[in-house]
């Protein structure tokens, strides 16, 4: 297994998978409208996406987000997606994925990872509360403007 941080050189395949990870949470595929918005995150800096290779194959990624704890006055990372392929399910890629990010919080100095998930998605939870996430108890509201 093989984490590296993404560049432009893993767009198509990232966004294959990126396209996989949408469809998986109830979008239509759109592969164009994924490598757009790969390639814009990547271009710009706005995120940080680790891939994990397995045998030259794309087998996951997670992307996080800079954001701020207010009330703890500290910069935190947003784990914002985490996706393993299907076929490399089961076979530790999300757990390498998320403490790979663990350690890239401690090196940039940032106070936590959050994240949120689906309340259906219980696979995650119990991969999430194993590895040392905690439920926050607090509400998500959300609101198209």
């Amino acid at each position: 297994m093989q984490i590296h941080r993404a560049t432009l050189d893993d767009l198509t395949p990232l966004s294959y998978l990126f396209d996989l990870y949408r469809i998986f949470y109830g979008q239509k595929s759109d592969p164009a409208a994924a490598e757009s918005f790969i390639h814009e995150r990547l271009s710009l800096n706005e995120s940080v996406i680790f891939v994990m290779k397995i045998d030259d194959q794309y087998a996951g990624f997670t992307q996080l987000y800079p954001s701020f704890t207010s009330v703890g006055m500290q910069r935190i990372w947003v784990l914002n997606d985490l996706y393993v392929h299907q076929y490399f399910r089961k076979k530790g890629v999300g757990e390498a994925l998320i403490r790979h990010t663990f350690d890239y919080a401690r090196k940039t100095g940032r106070a936590k990872v959050i994240l949120e998930t689906g309340s259906d998605n219980l696979h995650a939870q119990a991969l999430y509360e194993k590895i040392g996430f905690e439920r926050s108890g607090n509400f998500i509201y959300e609101c198209l403007v």
